[in-house]
């Protein structure tokens, strides 16, 4: 077996995601003002008798907690982009906090719900007055933070990749960005959640709907953890083997203008939406790796490429080329 590179291809670059300074920018912003609204929100309910106030106040700490990790994503990933150290970058470092936040927000989601459930056999005066008042000022700055991480994904600056037949992949490049976009969201439902219990409560003294709203928070924060859960384990599994992009360079290889064979494909994520392959072909036709890279590379999801060729009576042709 021989080994066929040149020097740039053994220098090149592997930080396959770039920053999005917006993005962090923006991320900062709403961490700084979430965390205040989530005292005020936590110690509000509390104070007040308010569980679905107090439920509202522990989402927005899982709010607060997933755009500190975002945070630190960005700001880890942008100091290491150059670290040999991280054979595919530092794009998974994102990835690895929302795994994080996705557990420790399954055990805040547990807390609500148990303490909405002791609030709904033992319950306590409300001051709904008080407690719609803050948590009107919860959901403004949920609105707030939406639009601020919304105008930096709107803005992001990452080129979209194209299948061969022109059309965009539509899949978000930024899902640090977008994981923390959408729970925003979230957090505003359950806001509104809090602030539709509080008026029903002081206006027809259905105050068992407080408690109630509080629980509907908490599922409202499982059914996110678990989707978060779900995605980043995937991503860190490297469980891509099933990705559109696998069956597309199945399609390449099948339309290629001789005869070859996949004996092994590896396909992973090293992005957002930019993957890795190494991919193995047995083939009699005279063609080197270069020829294969090249049609495979009209993906432009796929970042880097490696190719070994198996030919009968010829030495295997490896080439890491991205």
């Amino acid at each position: 077996m021989s080994i066929a590179t040149t020097a740039a291809q053994r220098s090149h670059s592997h930080a396959f995601a770039a920053g999005n300074p917006l993005a962090e920018r923006g991320t900062r912003r709403a961490v700084v003002l979430t965390a205040v609204m989530m005292v005020i929100e936590i110690v509000g309910g509390w104070t007040l008798n308010s569980m679905a106030l107090l439920a509202d106040g522990w989402h927005m700490s899982s709010h607060a907690l997933a755009l500190g990790l975002a945070l630190f994503a960005y700001a880890f990933a942008r100091r290491h982009a150059d670290n040999a150290r991280f054979t595919f970058g530092t794009w998974k470092v994102e990835v690895l906090g929302g795994y994080t936040s996705a557990i420790l927000l399954l055990g805040v989601a547990a807390l609500m719900a148990f303490q909405s459930i002791e609030r709904l056999f033992t319950p306590k005066p409300i001051h709904y007055q008080e407690a719609i008042f803050i948590a009107v000022i919860g959901l403004l700055v949920n609105l707030v933070c939406a639009w601020w991480l919304r105008d930096s994904h709107g803005h992001d600056h990452h080129s979209h990749g194209h299948d061969h037949h022109g059309h965009a992949h539509g899949h978000d490049k930024d899902l640090n960005l977008r994981a923390a976009y959408l729970h925003v969201l979230a957090d505003a439902a359950t806001s509104v959640l809090a602030i539709v219990a509080l008026l029903v409560g002081m206006f027809w003294g259905a105050g068992w709907l407080d408690p109630v709203m509080g629980m509907v928070g908490a599922v409202l924060v499982t059914v996110w953890a678990w989707g978060l859960l779900r995605s980043t384990s995937r991503v860190l599994l490297d469980a891509e083997m099933d990705a559109p992009v696998v069956a597309e360079i199945h399609e390449v290889i099948q339309h290629l203008p001789f005869d070859a064979a996949i004996s092994d494909l590896h396909v992973w994520r090293v992005g957002g939406d930019t993957y890795a392959c190494v991919i193995s072909l047995v083939t009699d036709a005279e063609v080197d790796a270069d020829q294969i890279r090249a049609a495979i590379g009209i993906h432009e999801e796929l970042v880097h490429i490696t190719v070994e060729l198996n030919r009968t009576g010829f030495a295997s042709n490896t080439q890491f080329l991205s």
